[in-house]
């Protein structure tokens, strides 16, 4: 079965040949009219998949909390260009602000910018968002200069990978093409080895591997952006914290897997984000920014203090209410759910002290 986007895509293959898979991933999400976060409503019960801020209101309120001292330990700056890439339906921003009102002049200070690309999501972020006056972009560079706070929840792993298979003559990069009889998309390798097999890593034949150069670069621009102008940014998202061979693609429809290749923009696809290499392209491009995790989101949420936040909202709680604040804090934090897969990590200038949630013994900060 494929879509309307699908046909296009098999109709330019036919014409230009195969594509790389990173090219499938941003048309398949991307395409101004029909890709899947132009068009869909993806979050929620009705949509493909749930995040942390729609699970409990307690992620937005302790992310909320992390942004705002980071916002003291650079001097109380005003204006403070305040991001959020991929802000969903305004959840995880709305908590955040709502936890931060008795901040002294934190509200004031602060110049809303949300990196959207679906019209859908960003009229449900004009409405509950309102009160801030929040201005849109589409992407991270639009923002306007001047001291940065940025969140990023589940927004790299949306970034488009190219896959690689290593065969006896070295890494080959994974293609898009047709099937024997032209009627569907299929997967073939390209013929040669690949000109990014400097960026590999060593692997046996039969191995493969991922590489997301959008990931890498926007890092890069996020620690060139805080060394700058100074700040602090907060990428939360499932993923490995140290390069290595592996495929990690996945489709989800309606909450299951999907084939990858099966209804191109009606289908959501991510892959694991690599810290790693995140990380290696802030040092790149700003050597004197420092980089604190990747830590798990469990460790994370923990020493911001979401244990004593369940707690108070379970002290006047009906029982049936106690039971979803419990449930919801062990889907967050609990190691066999989000609390080990997803991993947080922060980008910061040489000018403030060291954030909070990052403990040495427990998330080897560097």
């Amino acid at each position: 079965m494929t879509s309307e986007l699908g046909r296009r895509i098999a109709r330019r293959i036919a014409i230009a040949g195969p594509i790389s898979v990173a090219d499938f991933m941003a048309e398949a999400l991307g395409h101004p009219t029909l890709g899947y976060y132009r068009r869909a409503m993806p979050l929620g019960a009705a949509g493909d998949f749930t995040t942390a801020p729609e699970i409990s209101q307690m992620f937005g309120e302790l992310v909320g909390a992390w942004l705002a001292e980071r916002w003291q330990a650079m001097g109380n700056p005003g204006p403070v260009r305040l991001v959020e890439l991929g802000p969903g339906r305004g959840t995880l921003m709305a908590d955040a602000l709502r936890a931060t009102r008795s901040v002294p002049g934190f509200h004031a200070a602060i110049d809303l910018h949300l990196v959207e690309t679906n019209e859908m999501l960003a009229a449900r972020q004009a409405t509950v968002l309102s009160a801030f006056k929040p201005s849109w972009h589409e992407r991270f560079d639009q923002v306007p200069a001047g001291p940065l706070l940025l969140v990023a929840n589940e927004f790299f792993d949306a970034l488009p990978v190219r896959q690689f298979h290593k065969t006896a003559r070295g890494w080959s990069e994974r293609m898009v093409g047709l099937s024997s009889d032209g009627k569907s998309l299929a997967f073939a390798l390209a013929p040669g080895s690949t000109p990014f097999a400097a960026f590999l890593p060593e692997a046996a034949e039969g191995a493969e591997a991922e590489l997301c150069e959008q990931g890498r670069a926007l890092a890069a621009d996020i620690g060139t952006r805080v060394m700058r102008d100074g700040g602090w940014a907060l990428l939360i998202d499932y993923g490995r914290d140290v390069s290595g061979p592996g495929s990690s693609l996945q489709a989800v429809r309606a909450h299951r897997g999907a084939d990858l290749l099966d209804r191109p923009g009606e289908t959501d696809l991510s892959a694991h984000v690599d810290f790693g290499a995140l990380a290696a392209a802030v040092r790149a491009a700003a050597s004197k920014a420092r980089v604190f995790g990747p830590t798990g989101q469990g460790d994370f949420l923990q020493q911001l203090g979401i244990r004593q936040r369940a707690d108070m909202l379970m002290t006047h709680a009906s029982p049936p209410q106690r039971h979803a604040v419990d449930a919801a804090l062990q889907r967050l934090i609990a190691p066999d759910q989000m609390g080990t897969l997803f991993r947080v990590m922060a980008v910061g200038d040489d000018r403030s002290a060291a954030p909070v949630g990052f403990e040495p013994g427990i998330s080897g900060v560097t």
